[in-house]
């Protein structure tokens, strides 16, 4: 997994973590960490793993080998919406990308209104080279470095 790809895999149960050592992405639930914090013994945790026990008992004795990995909420993908909106040529599609971001369900109305004017491909190409901007911006702001090679948003 790569960086960007942490951003679409963390949910409100989990948190991603980078391992600095082996440039690898974790995603652990909580569910794992609230065992471990309960004291559970080995035998009731070990079906997460005996890598994912070991890395969750590091990050919350605070290892410095584990760093925190933004997830989607800090990423901020309504204004992403928004921007992308402001780069529709056509004033009628525009409007209605505005009208379907407002309100309850804007991320659902926001995709169905781009997928019925033709544009989901387009949103889908912008959101993915924001993302992993914003997660490029993120290493270099905790210096860590990445492969940009083609096809590949890692850990160098």
């Amino acid at each position: 997994m790569d960086l960007t790809d942490s951003l679409d895999m963390v949910s409100e149960e989990s948190a991603a973590w980078l391992d600095l050592q082996t440039g690898r992405v974790l995603i652990i639930y909580e569910d794992l960490t609230r065992a471990i914090e309960e004291g559970e013994d080995d035998a009731a945790i070990s079906e997460w793993g005996a890598d994912y026990v070991a890395a969750t008992r590091a990050i919350e004795a605070g290892d410095k080998r584990y760093i925190a990995l933004p997830d989607k909420f800090e990423f901020h993908e309504y204004r992403y919406m928004e921007r992308f909106i402001g780069m529709i040529e056509d004033a009628t599609s525009a409007d209605q990308l505005w009208r379907a971001i407002k309100g309850k369900g804007a991320f659902r109305y926001f995709k169905d209104t781009a997928e019925r004017l033709g544009v989901i491909d387009q949103w889908y190409r912008y959101r993915d080279d924001a993302m992993n901007q914003f997660m490029l911006d993120w290493a270099k702001a905790n210096n860590v470095a990445v492969d940009q090679s083609p096809g590949r948003s890692d850990i160098a």
